[in-house]
């Protein structure tokens, strides 16, 4: 009679560089544990040492929204069930200190016990490209709101001749008139070298401006509204 295959829990630890994989069986036992690259041969290696073992009924993993989501991406096209761990076991990590074996087998028991877990995003799809997008403008728009903030900073410690000749502008003629201006003097002339300091920033301030028309992202089945990164449009 054909010995049946062991259903077998999988944990993985993830990191920039390496994978700690760590497998029990449906009991807790644990099984079997090693490090592999975190590339895609290590991605294939990890397969092969899962199924040399039994079964996956499921696979936990650490961070499949960071360094976990190329092995999630691989496990998942393989057909296994991949859940996300949400954290590890603090408890545990005060007893035992923190090891890459023992939060990989943390994981796979975190699995067993369906404790602290969460379905991992596909990240793929329009979705995917929307959340890339956002990511970017967040960064631009965090970008051109510290410069602003500096150049106005600036402006209030400047001369007194520097500071009239802005004063009650509202912040696009401002960047505007910074970004025409020819400065000249003398490296020692506190105003010059304020107005030379303020010239070179605009370009970064006009960055997603507020007002330009969000286009239409193109997808098979319907269309995402983006703003972009324009270096024409007034802010």
């Amino acid at each position: 009679m054909a010995k049946e295959p062991l259903n077998v829990f999988v944990g993985v630890d993830t990191h920039a560089d390496t994978h700690h994989v760590a497998i029990i069986s449906e009991y807790g036992k644990p099984l079997a544990d090693q490090e592999f690259l975190a590339v895609g041969s290590g991605y294939r290696k990890i397969l092969d040492f899962i199924a040399t073992h039994g079964t996956a009924a499921a696979v936990g993993v650490e961070g499949t929204g960071s360094y976990g989501a190329g092995l999630s991406k691989v496990l998942r096209s393989e057909g296994l069930t991949v859940l996300e761990i949400n954290r590890p076991n603090r408890a545990q990590r005060r007893l035992k200190g923190k090891s890459d074996p023992l939060d990989a087998y943390q994981a796979a028991q975190s699995v067993l016990a369906q404790r602290g877990l969460s379905t991992p995003k596909a990240k793929d799809g329009p979705v995917e490209c929307l959340r890339i997008l956002r990511t970017a403008r967040s960064s631009a728009m965090k970008a051109r709101t510290a410069a602003i903030n500096q150049i106005k900073g600036l402006l209030v410690s400047a001369p007194d001749a520097l500071r009239a000749k802005y004063r009650g502008m509202a912040t696009p003629a401002m960047i505007t008139a910074l970004q025409r201006s020819r400065p000249s003097g003398h490296v020692a002339d506190p105003e010059y070298m304020t107005a030379l300091t303020l010239k070179p920033w605009p370009p970064v301030t006009r960055l997603w401006p507020r007002k330009s028309p969000p286009p239409m992202l193109p997808c098979k089945k319907f269309s995402i509204p983006m703003r972009p990164c324009s270096a024409t449009s007034q802010a």
